[in-house]
């Protein structure tokens, strides 16, 4: 799978629209594309495991989309078997009456994962120049200064989250950020399906419906967070998601990917760990 062509580029023209979400690369049907998750994830779990030998660098996985565009299926199937000792995930839901009390990057920074961890937020910081955006009335409970809501306040904002995520990359903590793109028909079937099927009831929110009258206006922010946050250090990933099986597997190539880049092999024992091995079997070999 040729895995730049989801790497959203800034410089280009046009809008998300150009983004397919019913694209399904070369896969002629679901079962390829489950055989193509199951190998990557069986890859994802060896690749973490040496992630976490090096410890020098930290994985962060961010997923954003609009309701009902399958976030939380892909993060349940792809990251099915990794190692939960060596993973969290952290859910970026309606700010608690602490949270509302700190900077709008407050929750995210406590939550970024260690070095040789592989951190997921279902949604994340970025909730801040999407939804503050389109309901301004979440910014007022934030309480803050009348200087820090003026008409620069996405730009600085940008700004900010640019400078936090090149701080955590210099710091080895990786980024790759997702975007999990379906269409405003296949989000209708999807929220039907949660009103109309018993194990999927509880995640129907009315909210969900309402934010639909805002489709437009969101697709347009969603195309500006990618322009003005789309960095060599942290690009978005635009992941085709009107075939929930297409998204899967190439979130989970696209993991697999960046742990294997960081480190292929397990590391290399020092000399003094190589002495200290050796006195350690002939003690128990005795």
């Amino acid at each position: 799978m040729n895995l730049k062509q989801f790497i959203f580029n800034p410089d280009a023209k046009g809008s998300l629209e150009i983004h397919d979400p019913n694209f399904t690369e070369n896969f002629r049907n679901e079962e390829e594309a489950k055989d193509s998750m199951q190998a990557d994830c069986s890859d994802l779990a060896k690749y973490q495991d040496i992630l976490l030998a090096h410890e020098s660098h930290g994985l962060l996985l961010i997923f954003q989309g609009m309701d009902g565009a399958g976030k939380d299926a892909a993060i349940k199937h792809v990251m099915s078997s990794a190692d939960p000792q060596g993973c969290s995930v952290r859910m970026f839901k309606v700010p608690s009456k602490e949270e509302r009390k700190h900077d709008y990057l407050w929750t995210a920074a406590k939550a970024i994962p260690a070095r040789g961890q592989i951190g997921i937020f279902n949604r994340s910081y970025y909730e801040h120049v999407i939804a503050d955006r389109v309901h301004r009335e979440k910014l007022d409970e934030q309480k803050l200064p009348a200087d820090a809501k003026g008409k620069d306040i996405w730009k600085k904002r940008y700004r900010h989250i640019n400078n936090f995520e090149q701080y955590l990359a210099d710091e080895g903590i990786v980024i790759l950020k997702f975007f999990i793109n379906i269409s405003k028909e296949t989000q209708r079937e999807k929220l039907l399906e949660r009103i109309n099927r018993a194990d999927k009831k509880w995640k129907f929110s009315m909210d969900d419906v309402e934010d639909r009258e805002h489709w437009e206006e969101y697709q347009k922010i969603y195309a500006e967070v990618f322009k003005q946050t789309g960095t060599k250090t942290a690009p978005w990933h635009i992941i085709p998601a009107n075939n929930r099986w297409f998204a899967r597997a190439t979130v989970a190539a696209i993991i697999v990917d960046k742990l294997k880049s960081l480190h292929a092999k397990y590391p290399a024992p020092s000399e003094e760990q190589k002495e200290e091995l050796a006195k350690a079997e002939k003690t128990l070999k005795k």
